[in-house]
């Protein structure tokens, strides 16, 4: 077997989608982390392409990515023929679970698991606000299928504001869905286990954008206020959910609860945010683990792989 201290690992961030920023925060945290365990590297991704200097005999990826070309299987797609070796989701999973729509509706038909419902469309062809009312409801909420970060989100209560959304949107694919009202929680998986739950209280009740990023504008319950039978429960479908979508080291799961106690699964994040603030860490924290000793558990079973690969007499 491979001397574990030989390798290197190399942290990617920034990327080409609208959460670069997002990203770049991710990106430097984790990297500052990882270097006080294992020789790291940081690199900014500003174009489509695998960076070039990647040694497969030595380097592991941890990828702070996040939206297109980051958790939609791109860049995973790139490292697999190069032969490096990454932390997080392989590239079927992520493809999966990037898509928002088709990964809830094959957990409900699979698993039984309840999810909002919800319509995709395209923005050249945008359904009219009379028909997404007459089939969700006028409490929607419409948002990029495919993407992260609360970037485009709109959260509608009334006719207008859903026919302002529209009229915002003129190209790309969106989600309209169901809203769901109630507590905004989070579950954090790392190697298959459920961490605490966290809640996501934004004093405006939105979660979007400004309070996700503006300091003071939401509250983070760690762990969350609520009964230990609930708790257990979203995390036993959290754990269902990441088995099921083929995810491995590590994802983050979203769920909104309704005052009667119902789980809406809302989406499964594979390459969450990792500031030391970030809703991740916050789990693990409940859970007794630093930032630092939690991106060496994110890292190590893809140090794992490649030790055992190397270790097999494998060609890196």
């Amino acid at each position: 077997m491979s001397d574990q201290s030989q390798f290197r690992i190399v942290v990617l961030a920034g990327g080409t989608s609208a959460e670069r920023e997002v990203s770049l925060g991710s990106g430097r945290a984790s990297a500052v982390a990882l270097s006080r365990l294992w020789p790291t590297r940081l690199i900014d991704v500003d174009k489509p392409g695998l960076s070039e200097g990647l040694d497969p005999s030595r380097d592991v990826v941890f990828s702070t990515l996040h939206g297109t070309f980051g958790e939609d299987g791109g860049m995973q797609k790139l490292l697999d023929q190069a032969g490096v070796e990454y932390a997080g989701c392989d590239v079927a999973s992520s493809e999966l679970t990037f898509d928002k729509q088709t990964t809830k509706e094959f957990l409900a038909k699979s698993h039984g698991i309840k999810v909002p419902m919800g319509i995709v469309f395209e923005g050249g062809e945008k359904p009219t606000a009379a028909n997404l009312i007459g089939k969700l409801g006028e409490l929607i909420v419409i948002k990029p299928n495919c993407g992260g970060s609360s970037v485009g989100l709109s959260i509608c209560a009334n006719r207008g504001e859903v026919e302002a959304a529209l009229a915002g949107i003129s190209a790309g694919t969106w989600l309209a869905e169901q809203r769901i009202t109630g507590r905004e929680v989070t579950v954090g998986i790392l190697h298959g286990r459920a961490l605490p739950v966290v809640e996501i209280a934004p004093k405006s009740g939105v979660f979007d954008y400004e309070a996700k990023y503006t300091k003071g504008l939401t509250a983070y319950l760690a762990p969350a206020p609520i009964e230990p039978e609930l708790a257990a429960k979203l995390q036993n479908e959290a754990e269902i959910a990441y088995v099921a979508t083929g995810c491995r080291d590590y994802a983050r799961i979203d769920f909104m609860i309704t005052e009667k106690n119902e789980r809406f699964l809302l989406e499964i994040n594979t390459l969450p945010g990792m500031k030391e603030t970030s809703l991740l860490p916050m789990g693990a924290r409940c859970a007794g683990m630093d930032f630092t000793t939690l991106v060496g558990e994110l890292v190590s079973p893809a140090i794992s792989r490649l030790s055992t690969r190397l270790g097999n007499g494998g060609v890196a």
